[in-house]
């Protein structure tokens, strides 16, 4: 996963962390990013895909946590809150893009961004996702996993 995409899914936590405790504009907060600098390294339409479609899709998005998780939506902390909102959109829109790469990439943002421990929680969370939105990737994943194989 390159290096800028980590860097555009970072930023998108900040920023939609920022939209879920101020409601402000997203226009507005995608401008602040871009004038302070904070999307040098990003790629930034990446950074947009996820500022606009998180909010976008919010509904699906939040019907679907809320299957898994152990507490209603607004009661997860929201650091971990913003994680989990980009991982389920990717799981859901970007089809390209391997669903353990999701996991690990929330992972990482959890555990840059959250609470100490908060990575076990959102792994927990996005694992049970993919299972249910990525089915099929995931079985065939985990038997790929499982079969011996032999020489060339």
């Amino acid at each position: 996963m390159s290096q800028a995409r980590t860097h555009a899914r970072q930023a998108a936590v900040q920023a939609l962390y920022q939209w879920q405790m101020s409601g402000h504009n997203l226009g507005e907060i995608e401008r602040q990013f871009l004038e302070d600098g904070r999307l040098k390294d990003a790629q930034k339409n990446y950074f947009n895909e996820l500022l606009f479609g998180v909010p976008k899709n919010l509904e699906a998005i939040d019907q679907l946590l809320a299957e898994f998780v152990d507490r209603p939506i607004d009661k997860i902390d929201p650091v971990e809150r913003a994680i989990l909102r980009i991982g389920v959109y990717e799981l859901e829109h970007r089809p390209d893009m391997p669903y353990r790469v999701i996991l690990n990439e929330g992972i990482n943002l959890a555990k840059c961004f959250g609470a100490d421990g908060s990575h076990k929680y959102v792994n927990g969370i996005l694992d049970k996702v993919a299972q249910k939105k990525r089915a099929a990737e995931v079985k065939s994943k985990k038997s790929a996993g499982t079969k011996i194989q032999g020489p060339g």
